[in-house]
């Protein structure tokens, strides 16, 4: 499962399907992309930014692949990242795109819905398998991410209320 686990974990695929999903989203939403796409994408900043440079320098916490005890026993088949892990900024930045979607997506876009779920869960299961995070990483990561996403969520849903409350909803 190697390949399959550093296929998921490449920001090489998901650039692509980020910009498949930005394009579908501005076709979809039309004007309210224009508050919809900014929120999104500060909803990824704050989780990459607040995981990267807040949490991983405060907490110092060295990846299991960096750690001298674990280091040796670890199976690394796509090299160990930076030297530091808490908060997982891959978790982060999956979860809040995908909590941020769920949350503003109508309900009849479940299948999406549950499909970005799946792809979180994924790339937060390859830092894992890798080597790369510890679980709590993850869990940590995936509850900010998750923060960020609602954070952004509710103001892209006090901003519709506001400019566009009587247009009809995707």
């Amino acid at each position: 499962m190697d390949a399959w686990m550093i296929f998921f974990t490449d920001r090489f695929v998901w650039f692509p399907a980020y910009f498949v999903i930005a394009l579908a989203l501005g076709y979809l939403y039309k004007r309210r992309a224009r508050l919809l796409l900014p929120l999104l994408g500060l909803s990824v900043l704050l989780s990459d930014a607040i995981s990267s440079r807040v949490f991983k320098p405060y907490f110092a916490r060295l990846r299991p692949c960096h750690d001298p005890n674990l280091s040796e026993t670890l199976n690394l088949v796509h090299g160990c990242g930076g030297q530091f892990g808490f908060i997982s900024s891959h978790a982060a930045n999956a979860f809040s795109l995908a909590v941020f979607l769920i949350l503003v997506l109508p309900p009849r876009f479940w299948l999406v819905k549950i499909l970005l779920i799946v792809w979180a869960v994924t790339v937060s299961y390859t830092r894992m398998y890798l080597g790369v995070h510890y679980p709590s990483d993850v869990l940590a990561g995936t509850l900010l991410g998750s923060l960020a996403a609602w954070a952004c969520a509710k103001l892209y849903q006090l901003g519709v209320k506001r400019w566009w409350h009587s247009e009809p909803a995707v």
